[in-house]
């Protein structure tokens, strides 16, 4: 087995990338967080981040996300006080037709079989358990995931943050497009846009989107599937209600009494510029809003505080891509669509695998190996 790597780069300034750095320095690793922007500034900073495992997913991906949920709690429990995670449940239906109501059926007993707290609704059961909704909004049934919650990742990434700083760790931003450095096959660094250097023992690839980029620069396939997407945030609303996953809005609540907006029926009206930049017509985030208003009783009408857009990662298959990759020693990557469910129960599996140098049992089917074929 090789020895313990004493210093180490994480390349990515996200939940994925903060955490991975802090549980690297947990275990008295001295850690660099690098990253282009500022912290948060990519899709962390624009994620729905409702932490759930709903719906069907094979057995691994569902045992590691429920992982990922139990660190949330066990955080929580830690100051319960934190109002950027909450566990208020999660409500979603679907299509209200013959075969909506097959797939309500279906998804229940899906999650129901493997142990999930899933729960069938009416629209009166609707109306009973979250008041400041329509019913009548709702489909004729309606699944209730009364465990599931929500999280504010700017508001993580900055308390993993300020725990790496407290540990010794340095974090620079603004650093711009970064590579990595390889010598004789074996990744020993990253090298900044203006030419510096940062070399480590070990290097964690952790860029979102834009870590297939950095993996192909290298001579490693990562096939790549992020689609375009946008986040709206309202302005503080006097409603309430769990997160709700709809047929035209999915919509969580949001630190200081506000809500966060997303779907995928308007990604074709998202501009991506040559630059990389997204941009969205004011009249597709007010007819999201529009949307997410409906779902509340009469007369409510949420108003957006902000939007941002940009591509949301997505492995080409789906699922994530965590771990050591064998075609490049020294480097391991954490490029995951569950960036919100994942990020601390990722930080802590891939951080285990870059002291120990050996794979994590939980990361066996998610090992950046799989592409190399």
């Amino acid at each position: 087995m090789t020895a313990a790597p004493r210093t180490a780069v994480v390349l990515g300034g996200g939940a994925l990338g903060t955490s991975v750095a802090t549980h690297l320095a947990r275990a008295g690793v001295a850690v660099t967080l690098a990253t282009s922007g500022a912290l948060c500034d990519g899709a962390s900073g624009r994620s729905l981040s409702w932490l759930n495992s709903a719906g069907d997913r094979s057995a691994a991906y569902h045992a590691l996300r429920l992982c990922g949920i139990d660190r949330y709690r066990t955080l929580f429990a830690a100051d319960p006080t934190r109002d950027w995670l909450r566990f208020p449940g999660g409500l979603w239906w679907t299509a209200d037709d013959p075969g909506g109501a097959a797939e309500t059926r279906a998804r229940h007993d899906v999650e129901t079989a493997r142990g999930y707290a899933s729960q069938l609704l009416t629209r009166e059961d609707v109306a009973r358990t979250v008041p400041d909704l329509d019913p009548e909004a709702a489909a004729t049934a309606s699944i209730l995931n009364p465990g599931e919650g929500w999280v504010s990742l700017p508001h993580l990434v900055e308390h993993l943050a300020a725990e790496l700083r407290g540990r010794g760790g340095e974090i620079r931003t603004g650093l711009g497009e970064c590579a990595l450095i390889v010598e004789d096959g074996r990744a020993v660094g990253v090298r900044d846009a203006a030419g510096s250097a940062l070399r480590a023992d070990a290097v964690v690839v952790a860029c979102g989107a834009g870590t297939s980029a950095v993996m192909a620069r290298a001579g490693v396939e990562i096939p790549d599937a992020s689609p375009l997407s946008m986040l709206v945030t309202t302005e503080p609303a006097d409603v309430r209600a769990p997160v709700l996953n709809t047929p035209r809005a999915a919509v969580r609540p949001n630190p200081g009494g506000t809500f966060c907006v997303d779907h995928d029926w308007y990604v074709d009206r998202i501009l991506e510029h040559e630059d990389g930049r997204c941009t969205v017509d004011e009249a597709v985030v007010e007819e999201l809003l529009a949307e997410a208003s409906r779902l509340f009783a009469p007369g409510t009408r949420l108003r957006a505080a902000g939007w941002a857009a940009g591509r949301k990662p997505i492995p080409a298959d789906g699922e994530p891509v965590l771990g050591a990759v064998s075609a490049l020693p020294g480097c391991s990557v954490a490029f995951t669509h569950s960036g919100a469910t994942l990020a601390l129960i990722a930080g802590e599996t891939v951080a285990h695998e870059v002291v120990t140098g050996r794979r994590h049992p939980l990361l066996a089917e998610f090992t950046p190996d799989r592409f190399a074929a």
